[in-house]
């Protein structure tokens, strides 16, 4: 199975929704499908310019490390030899990574991933608890890590 756009519209609609609920900061919400290319994006009124790119980044990051931006900052801030890895990775990914919570892989119903989804704009975790309701509302499964 495959990420489809109205999924992936699915998302971007039902994250945003969540951040107003929930009082959050103007959002960017980032869905890129299995091989890290931008499928669907929103950046609303009076989000930080920086914004799109961080969410990418947080999404593109989960993508190409094969976990959540959640366990992926929590490995770099844990291993002794994560500011050289780290610098490495930023380094081939031409500063792509952004390795803090609000990237989340997107799973089928089979556990396979089919993309991923970054937001910036709040906290980490209001990013993230966003992601995880636009994939929950497009019938797909979350993985933070």
């Amino acid at each position: 199975m495959s990420l489809t756009l109205s999924q992936a519209m699915t998302i971007v609609e039902t994250a945003l929704k969540r951040g107003r609920e929930t009082s959050c900061a103007p959002l960017a919400v980032a869905v890129l499908d299995a091989g890290g290319h931008l499928k669907a994006f929103a950046r609303e009124d009076g989000a930080g310019i920086l914004r799109p790119q961080i969410a990418t980044g947080k999404a593109w990051g989960a993508l190409g490390m094969g976990l959540g931006s959640r366990n992926f900052a929590k490995r770099i801030a844990e291993q002794p030899a994560a500011p050289s890895f780290f610098n490495a990775l930023a380094a081939m990914s031409e500063g792509r990574v952004v390795p803090v919570p609000g990237g989340v892989l997107i799973r089928d119903a089979s556990k396979n991933v089919i993309g991923a989804v970054g937001i910036s704009g709040d906290t980490s975790d209001k990013d993230e608890a966003c992601a995880l309701a636009g994939i929950a509302a497009a019938g797909l499964v979350g993985d933070t890590g």
